[in-house]
């Protein structure tokens, strides 16, 4: 409004947890903190399995090493900082981290979605493209792929930080989530242009998201098509059999994702809102470790024979 007088916000609250009882905060810490070492353990386990094994040398695993990188940075961006908060009193983040955490966010967050697809293509084209997959998925390629989902998942990731923070901030400071949430810092904004920029951002956020689903599921129609021409139940098993780990974790993170960012608004508690949150951010990525050295019997198998070699007893 013109005339009126506002203070200008230079450092934000971040109130995530702040209503939990303080017994509920260490049991959660605890839980939390597991998941967060387990997920960095987990894909360094994973990384560093595929570097030794020369087995594994292939698209796959490259993509899934690509895959595991993207996901310590993007536990790294957010876990540390909630854990931290759980146990102090003190709740201010500077507005520059809060824009530096807002980036790095949507960059390895879009960066793993692009990396989800791109790895739902090496699938599609090893099943459905088998004697020209070794053309169209060569070292040279693979790597352009995989450096166009890190340019990809940092223009995301500027844009939208960019289109928030030139935003002004003014009166209250206090963000109601335990990281700063792009919608709850869309809240604290004022000006005109509020209404335009969230239409703006939920539109680029849907439709990268939904784009990258929709190539998915599109890769993965061709795929189901080729197998069922497969004529031996063998042949069949063995050929989806590659695909059970990277479908599962596609599952479960766009159902985690449309759980925490698409639910219907209602009668929801700021609680249970936070605890809602830590599913994508923190059990997501605590799941996909498992999910890939469970369900992916190849790599399975190297990190068994990788931990036999370290620690058995004749190996000298």
């Amino acid at each position: 409004m013109a005339g009126q007088n506002y203070t200008m916000v230079s450092e934000f609250i971040l109130m995530g947890f702040s209503n939990f009882p303080r017994h509920l905060l260490h049991t959660f810490f605890l839980l939390y903190l597991f998941m967060y070492l387990f997920t960095l353990l987990g894909n360094l386990l994973i990384m560093a399995t595929v570097w030794r094994e020369h087995s594994l040398h292939t698209p796959m695993y490259l993509f899934l090493c690509t895959l595991s990188t993207s996901e310590i940075l993007f536990t790294v961006t957010l876990t540390p900082r909630m854990l931290v908060d759980m146990l102090s009193t003190h709740h201010t983040i500077t507005w520059a981290a809060c824009a530096s955490q807002l980036f790095f966010f949507f960059t390895f967050g879009f960066t793993h979605s692009f990396l989800l697809t791109i790895m739902g293509y090496d699938r599609y084209v090893a099943i459905c493209h088998p004697l020209r997959y070794n053309v169209l998925m060569s070292n040279r390629g693979c790597t352009h792929l995989i450096s166009w989902c890190w340019a990809g998942g940092s223009v995301m990731g500027m844009m939208v930080t960019l289109t928030i923070f030139h935003l002004t901030f003014c009166g209250s400071n206090v963000i109601h989530h335990f990281a700063c949430h792009v919608f709850s810092l869309l809240k604290l904004a004022c000006g005109k242009e509020i209404a335009s920029v969230s239409l703006g951002v939920i539109l680029v956020y849907v439709s990268a998201l939904m784009g990258c689903l929709f190539l998915i599921i599109l890769s993965y129609v061709f795929i189901v098509a080729a197998i069922l021409r497969i004529p031996s139940a063998e042949g069949r098993h063995k050929a989806f059999s590659t695909c059970v780990s990277h479908l599962t974790v596609v599952i479960v993170h766009y159902s985690f994702a449309s759980i925490t960012y698409l639910k219907p608004k209602g009668p929801h508690s700021l609680d249970s809102n936070t605890l809602m949150a830590t599913t994508y951010t923190v059990f997501t990525p605590f799941l996909s470790p498992i999910i890939f050295s469970l369900r992916n019997k190849e790599l399975k198998n190297a990190i068994k024979k990788s931990f036999q070699r370290k620690f058995s007893p004749l190996s000298s």
